[in-house]
C-alpha cells in the first residue's frame, strides 16, 4: 500500500457489528479509522432489544470468520445476552478508535456538490462528518455508514385526521419503543392490559407471543395483519442453512452465465420446486396453518429470495389454540376512543395499547444523513442498486455496509467489510460508473425474477450467497474456491470461517 493510501482518513458511522467489522479490516490494512456511535455502547441493535430475541440463523453462520463462538455457547441459536457477550468479545483490540459520547449525538454528512466523481472514474473531494451538537466537524477522505435498517426511524402509518392515534385514549407506540424498554419496564408497560400488536414480521410475532406469555387468556394479545408470511421451526432454519451450496446454486440463473449454465438450471428446477413443496407440506403438517387462514399467497422459495424467512416464536400457536393469542387478518385500519376499528367492522377492537411492529424507513433515514439533495435523491429515488450491494456507482467514496439484508446478515457484511478494505488500500479499482450500475442493473433483474411481488432492493438472497461471495473474491484477487476438495467444494454449504484468511 503507497503512502498516499496509507494516509487516507476513515470514518465509519455505527458500532453496530457492521461497524465493527469495517472497523477490524480496514485495521488491518493498516488504516486507523475513527468509528462514531450515537448510543453509549457497541451492539447496534443487539444492544436494546425484546427480552426474548434470538439469532435467526444458526451461530456458525453468525460470527467473526476468525473467532468462533466460545464452548458455554452451546445453543444453536443463541440469545441477545449471549449474542452482546461475543460482540464484546472482539471490542477490546477496537476500544482506542471509537468515539462513544456520553450523550447521543446527530451525526450529519456534508459534501461538496462539484466532487462528484465523474463518468470516468476520477477521485472525489473530501466529506465532512458533523457531530451538530458539539460543534465538531471532521474532514474525512471516506466514509463508511453502518447505521444498519433496522433502528432509529420508525414506520408508522400514515393516518387521515380524526382516524389516527389522536383520538384513541390508550397508548401508541412503536415496536422500537417497546425493545428499548428493560425487562421489567416492558413487564410493567402490558400487564394486564389488551395489546394489539400490528405487523407480521419477526418483530411483531415476537412481541405477540412474549404478551401473550405475560398476560395469558385473561387478557389475550390480538396480531393485526395484512399479509401472511412463511415462518417455520428451528429445524427447519437448520435444514435450510445445510441446502445452499454450489450444487443449489445451479438452480438459479445468474446473470452474464454462459449456455450450459442456462441449460444446467433449466434441468435442476424441478429439484428446486419439490424442496419447496416438501417445506410448505412440512409447515402445513406441525403448524394448524389452514385452520387460522395463515397459507401465505406465494411459495416458500420466494419467502426465501426475499430475505423475509423467520423463526416462529416457542409454543406460537398453543397460545393461539389456547385462547391468549388471536390472530386477525385486515387490510384496513382506523383508530376510535376506545380501540380500533378493522376494515368495515361496526364494533372496534377495544384495546389499551397498540405497538406498531410496521419496519422501519431505512432509505429515508440514510438520506437523512446527507446534506445535499443530490445524494439524498442517490439513495431514495435511484432505481440503480449499489454495487456489490455495498456501494453507490454515484457515490463511490462512500460505501454503506450492513444495510443490504441476507439470512445471514454478519457473513454478508464481513466479506464486503473485507472488500472494502482491499478497495482502500488500493488493491483494485471500481469499474467506472456507467459498468457499475449495469452490474447492479442485471443482479436487480436477477433477484427480482425469483423474489417477484415480494422484492426488495437490498436483499443478497441465501440461494445466490456463494456466487456474490465469488465475485468479492475475484475483485480482491483471491481463490474464490474455499473447500479442500472437489465435493465438499460442490455440495458442503458456506460458512464465514470458510473465508477466516481473506
Amino acid at each position: 500500500m503507497s503512502s498516499c493510501e496509507m494516509e487516507k482518513e476513515i470514518a465509519i458511522v455505527g458500532a453496530g457489528i457492521s461497524g465493527l467489522l469495517a472497523c477490524r479490516h480496514t485495521m488491518e490494512k493498516g488504516f486507523n479509522p475513527v468509528v462514531f456511535e450515537a448510543r453509549n455502547g457497541i451492539g447496534g441493535v443487539w444492544s436494546s432489544t425484546i427480552d426474548s430475541t434470538k439469532l435467526q440463523t444458526p451461530k456458525n453462520y453468525y460470527q467473526f470468520s476468525d473467532l468462533a463462538w466460545p464452548l458455554s455457547v452451546t445453543e444453536t441459536f443463541p440469545d441477545q445476552s449471549q449474542v452482546m457477550d461475543y460482540i464484546k468479545s472482539r471490542v477490546s483490540e477496537l476500544a482506542d478508535t471509537m468515539h462513544l459520547p456520553e450523550e447521543p449525538t446527530q451525526k450529519h454528512l456534508a459534501e461538496n456538490d462539484d466532487e462528484r466523481m465523474t463518468e470516468n472514474g476520477e477521485e472525489p473531494g473530501n466529506q465532512q462528518i458533523q457531530e451538530t451538537e458539539q460543534n465538531e466537524v471532521y474532514q474525512v477522505d471516506f466514509v463508511i455508514l453502518c447505521i444498519g435498517k433496522f433502528s432509529d426511524l420508525p414506520n408508522i402509518p400514515h393516518f387521515p385526521q380524526g382516524d389516527g392515534p389522536e383520538v384513541f385514549s390508550g397508548k401508541v407506540i412503536h415496536s422500537m419503543d417497546y425493545a428499548a424498554m428493560n425487562k421489567i419496564q416492558a413487564v410493567e408497560f402490558i400487564k394486564d392490559k389488551r395489546v394489539t400488536v400490528v405487523g407480521s414480521q419477526k418483530s411483531a410475532l415476537d412481541i405477540a407471543a412474549q404478551v401473550s406469555k405475560t398476560n395469558g387468556v385473561r387478557h389475550p394479545c390480538t396480531l393485526l395483519f395484512r399479509r401472511v408470511h412463511w415462518s417455520g421451526s428451528k429445524n427447519l432454519v437448520r435444514l435450510t442453512f445445510r441446502n445452499p451450496n454450489r450444487f443449489s446454486e445451479l438452480m438459479i440463473h445468474k446473470p452474464q452465465k454462459g449456455l450450459i449454465l442456462w441449460w444446467l438450471v433449466f434441468l435442476l428446477s424441478p429439484l428446486r420446486w419439490i424442496f419447496t413443496k416438501l417445506v410448505e407440506c412440512y409447515l402445513k403438517w406441525i403448524y394448524p396453518l389452514k385452520k387460522y387462514n395463515m397459507i401465505p399467497d406465494y411459495t416458500f422459495l420466494k419467502e426465501i429470495y426475499s430475505c423475509m424467512f423467520t423463526i416462529l416464536p416457542d409454543r406460537f400457536y398453543e397460545r393461539v389454540e389456547d385462547g391468549s393469542l388471536i390472530l386477525k387478518r385486515s387490510q384496513k385500519l382506523c383508530f376510535c376512543t376506545t380501540g380500533v376499528i378493522i376494515d368495515d367492522e361496526v364494533a372496534p377492537l377495544e384495546t389499551d395499547i397498540v405497538i406498531f411492529a410496521t419496519g422501519y424507513k431505512s432509505d429515508e433515514k440514510i438520506s437523512n444523513i446527507f446534506a445535499l439533495n443530490y445524494f439524498k435523491k442517490c439513495i431514495t429515488r435511484s432505481s440503480t442498486p449499489f454495487y456489490r450491494e455495498c456501494i453507490h456507482p454515484r457515490i463511490p467514496h462512500l460505501a454503506i455496509i450492513g444495510y443490504s439484508e441476507s439470512p445471514a446478515t454478519s457473513f454478508t457484511t464481513e466479506l464486503r467489510s473485507k472488500w472494502l478494505a482491499h478497495f482502500l488500500a488500493g488493491k483494485f479499482k471500481l469499474p467506472v460508473i456507467k459498468e457499475m450500475e449495469e452490474d447492479a442493473k442485471r443482479w436487480k433483474k436477477c433477484t427480482k425474477k425469483y423474489s417477484g411481488e415480494n422484492y426488495k432492493g437490498a436483499c443478497v438472497s441465501v440461494m445466490l450467497q456463494i456466487d456474490c461471495n465469488d465475485q468479492l473474491c475475484r475483485d480482491m484477487g483471491c481463490n474464490h474456491k474455499r473447500k479442500k476438495w472437489f465435493l465438499s467444494e460442490i455440495f458442503s454449504p458456506y460458512q464465514p470461517a470458510d473465508y477466516a484468511n481473506v
